[in-house]
């Protein structure tokens, strides 16, 4: 049987021809704790990240590419940390024939925002989007360069993972020099199915302005949309 291996998917047309400095909106998808089962295409953890990656393509135009990660295993796996080899590879992936300087931006739901954290450290990753993000000890963000932005967003109807630590985890990311915003979803579970044009709206308006602060013509006219996820 041939090995698992992690897969990317979306545009990457521009990454193809050298010296392209086009950004990188890189989405995470959740997972499980603990679990080898290999992700598949159907799994809801996978899928809740296709709309989302929709969305940001409408919006970015030919300003960005916009990639979806599907990882090996559906889980975590403790100190093999599963998903972030697979981050760390998919960052590589679509810098391999671009110029130095690149941006990336990370946008991870659950255990995606926990893997995004731990590869925050990456000197291409300009900013990280977590929604409902995983961070069991509150201090996953201690990964991030100062200088960088977060966004998290958290409902506080969520029985998954705790909007409190996610909190904490983004007051530490601000006192050590990141750009940080907490957004707490009033009534909003794990899932993002309410309000969910939202959550649409946030991750694009934190996308649009950690790859394009510096260019407020493609600012404005990503920020211009509202549609919902």
């Amino acid at each position: 049987m041939a090995p698992i291996a992690p897969t990317l998917h979306g545009r990457t047309g521009s990454a193809g021809s050298a010296g392209s400095s086009t950004p990188v909106v890189l989405l995470l998808h959740g997972g499980k704790v603990a679990s080898h089962d290999p992700v598949r295409p159907w799994h809801l953890s996978y899928l809740r990240m296709v709309p989302i990656a929709r969305m940001l393509r409408r919006a970015v135009g030919s300003d960005a590419d916009v990639v979806l990660l599907r990882c090996r295993y559906r889980g975590w796996n403790g100190a093999e940390r599963s998903p972030v080899a697979d981050a760390q590879w998919a960052i590589d992936e679509v810098l391999r024939e671009r110029d130095p300087g690149t941006r990336v931006v990370l946008v991870g739901h659950s255990m995606g925002g926990r893997t995004a954290a731990a590869v925050a450290g990456h000197p291409a990753v300009a900013g990280v989007v977590a929604l409902a993000p995983w961070w069991p000890s509150g201090t996953e963000t201690d990964t991030m360069a100062q200088g960088s932005r977060l966004l998290v967003v958290h409902g506080t109807r969520d029985r998954w993972t705790d909007a409190t630590l996610s909190h904490a985890a983004t007051t530490r990311a601000e006192r050590r020099g990141v750009t940080a915003r907490f957004v707490s979803m009033r009534g909003a579970g794990h899932f993002m199915l309410y309000c969910s044009w939202r959550w649409s709206r946030l991750t694009r308006e934190a996308v649009r302005d950690v790859l394009f602060a510096p260019d407020p013509a493609v600012r404005d006219r990503i920020g211009q949309s509202d549609r919902p996820i």
